[in-house]
C-alpha cells in the first residue's frame, strides 16, 4: 500500500469520527468517535514511517494506543458512575449535574 493510501484513509477515519462527535448525543457513541479519530492518528503515523522508511512511527503508535486504552477504561468507568446518577447516557441528561 502506498503512503498516499495511509493518508487518505486516516482522513476517511477522521472525518468519520469529527461527524459521529457532532451528530451523536450519547456518550458511548462519542467515544467511538474519539477513538475512530485516534485511530486515524496511528493510520497517519505508520504512513510517515513508511514514507521516510524509519521505525518511529510504530513507536508512536504503540504509545497513541497505551494512551487510547487508558482514556476508554477512565471514560468508561465515568459513564457508568454517571449512569448510576442520572439513568441515561445522553449528554443532554447531564446538564442537570451542575453545581
Amino acid at each position: 500500500m502506498s503512503p498516499i493510501g495511509f493518508f487518505i484513509l486516516s482522513a476517511l477515519l477522521f472525518g468519520i469520527g469529527i461527524f459521529g462527535i457532532v451528530a451523536r448525543r450519547n456518550v458511548i457513541s462519542l467515544f467511538f468517535s474519539l477513538e475512530l479519530i485516534l485511530n486515524s492518528a496511528n493510520v497517519l503515523l505508520v504512513g510517515f514511517s513508511k514514507l521516510h522508511q524509519n521505525l518511529f512511527g510504530e513507536v508512536f503508535v504503540f504509545f497513541v494506543l497505551a494512551v487510547a486504552a487508558a482514556e476508554a477504561a477512565v471514560g468508561l468507568a465515568i459513564v457508568v458512575a454517571l449512569y448510576r446518577l442520572t439513568g441515561s447516557v445522553n449528554t443532554e441528561d447531564f446538564s442537570r449535574l451542575r453545581w
